[in-house]
């Protein structure tokens, strides 16, 4: 887990999570910390082996955890999240080790994974999409009646 560790400890990684933390420190809604998205890295994981999709695990965590990066800009810069986030993580994985494939692959996921759902998606994406949303602990949020993931979380109650 080498290349993860490197991840962590990226300058630009640990900055725009500074940046993410700053800006949603007051958010009364889910949060996109390191805990969000680790959480996203196990959940995606253990997908990952019950349905023998046969992503590396370093590959999956590192999807995760860079999923939400561009939030930092789009909090800044009113840029989408999933965009900025996949130019990022564009930066971010070569530095760390990861080939040109998974890179481009990552990219794709963080990029499309907000409307990612549907079966015709690549399964990689749909992994992604599924293990974010099963996060969330709807279920236990003060906040969840003016939410705007409301519907998509009633839809994911199966881990409940």
């Amino acid at each position: 887990m080498e290349r993860l560790n490197r991840l962590l400890k990226h300058e630009l990684f640990q900055d725009c999570m500074k940046r993410i933390g700053q800006a949603e420190q007051d958010r009364i809604y889910c949060r996109h910390d390191r805990k969000h998205s680790l959480d996203v890295a196990r959940i995606a994981y253990i997908l990952n082996m019950e349905e023998q999709t046969g992503f590396d695990k370093e590959f999956i965590y590192a999807m995760a955890l860079l999923h939400d990066l561009g939030r930092s800009e789009e909090y800044e810069q009113g840029r989408s999240h999933h965009e900025a986030g996949a130019e990022l993580a564009a930066q971010i994985l070569p530095e760390c080790g990861f080939t040109p494939e998974e890179t481009k692959r990552i990219c794709t996921a963080i990029a499309a994974h907000k409307n990612a759902g549907d079966e015709g998606a690549d399964s990689c994406v749909r992994l992604l999409y599924r293990a974010d949303k099963l996060s969330r602990d709807c279920y236990d949020c003060l906040a969840t009646e003016t939410c705007y993931w409301k519907e998509e979380c009633r839809n994911y109650k199966v881990l409940y």
